[in-house]
């Protein structure tokens, strides 16, 4: 009875601080959110708790291994005897397979298996969540090319997209965690919990948006996925590994700034005031994660994590998750682990954005200016997911 309380409170609670921000809360299309949410739990009830769903989970697990594997030919030829030495560690283990994982989604673009994998996936999935195709498909696009990339695929067309629905898909960018960083996050933190939130997060990304923007289906359409037939297999091949090296670095960087930065900040917050900036964000976000049943003596030690993910990356919060993982409770570990697998934090807004402006500089800027929507939008989203988790775990 615990569970099913903590849950109900969690997504009344999400449910209402969107509706805040929402456009025309009175044409949210109710039995649509509902089909969806009965959809994901029954999803997500299969991923964790039945005996086929964790074969799959295996089989993925197995997959990202063999990745692994392949990828560290490259960076030992590279890097030499780093990596048995275990030098460099999160580096080349953790985000060098990104540029390999990269150059695999090229050749499935290449030979057309990408174009006709999202236009089918994307109709299924319009019909099930009642958006249009256009987000749809950008849900799935965004999971196979990451947050950045996914908006070349649209660069025909998106000066046509409306501001609202543009807004949409960059919450989708935000929230849907590309396949190249999966791999990454499988080595710090349980596959199953990875392979759960992504599906949670893209399923309760529509719930969000249906909130935030409700309309109704526009019959206008468009040719949504832009590939060049001209480019040949090592052009196409050259290009994504380019992208994977640039994710690559992107996240190395934001690393190397951010891990000194929060430190500076908290040790100087401490010296000045007493209390660090994590643990001020950490009081901030203390009754969502009450709200998700976390345990008492665990409650602030899940929300001050919850705010290093915001306010730095994923990345950082689930290196500290490791850290404190001992001292957490399974469910505590899960429902924080499914919360910590997105984009959602401050970063993320300038490289969306950013995205968007190189295409089109107009339709980047009007993104830009919705930058606190994005990150409260895919905060939502993950605390939504999170609460799903908390429900169907087994205690």
């Amino acid at each position: 009875m615990s569970q099913i309380f903590h849950f109900i409170l969690s997504f009344f609670l999400v449910i209402t601080l969107t509706i805040l921000m929402s456009k025309n809360y009175t044409n949210i299309p109710i039995r649509t959110i509902m089909r969806i949410l009965i959809t994901e739990i029954l999803l997500a009830h299969f991923l964790l708790n039945s005996h086929i769903g964790e074969i799959i989970i295996n089989k993925f697990s197995l997959f990202f291994e063999k990745i692994l594997e392949f990828s560290s030919e490259g960076t030992d030829f590279v890097f030499g005897n780093m990596k048995k030495q275990k030098l460099a560690f999160f580096f080349l283990n953790v985000l060098c397979p990104i540029i390999f994982i990269s150059s695999i989604i090229g050749i499935f673009q290449y030979i057309r298996i990408l174009p006709i994998l999202i236009s089918i996936t994307g109709n299924i999935l319009s019909k099930i969540n009642g958006t249009e195709k256009l987000e749809s498909c950008n849900a799935i696009s965004t999971l196979l090319f990451g947050q950045s990339e996914n908006f070349i695929i649209y660069k025909n067309v998106i000066q046509k997209i409306s501001q609202d629905k543009l807004l949409n898909m960059a919450i989708t960018a935000m929230s849907t965690t590309s396949l190249s960083i999966a791999n990454a996050y499988i080595l710090i933190i349980p596959p199953q919990y990875v392979i759960t939130a992504i599906i949670l997060n893209m399923f309760n990304t529509f719930i969000i948006i249906s909130i935030l923007n409700p309309k109704k289906k526009s019959k206008k359409s468009f040719i949504i996925y832009n590939t060049n037939k001209n480019k040949g297999l090592f052009e196409t091949l050259e290009e994504h590994i380019l992208i994977g090296c640039k994710i690559t670095i992107i996240v190395t960087a934001m690393l190397i700034g951010f891990i000194p930065l929060i430190s500076a900040v908290n040790t100087m917050l401490h010296t000045m005031i007493g209390i660090s900036f994590q643990n001020i964000l950490g009081y901030i976000l203390f009754p969502f994660a009450w709200s998700l049943g976390i345990p008492k003596t665990e409650i602030f030690q899940v929300s001050e994590i919850m705010a290093i993910k915001i306010i730095s990356n994923e990345f950082i919060a689930m290196i500290e998750l490791q850290k404190i993982s001992h001292t957490l409770s399974s469910n505590s570990f899960a429902i924080l682990s499914v919360f910590l697998v997105s984009f959602a934090n401050f970063s993320s807004v300038g490289i969306i954005s950013g995205a968007i402006r190189g295409i089109n500089k107009k339709q980047g800027n009007k993104i830009s200016k919705h930058g606190f929507k994005l990150i409260y939008s895919a905060t939502l989203i993950n605390i939504l997911s999170s609460a799903i988790t908390g429900l169907i775990i087994k205690k």
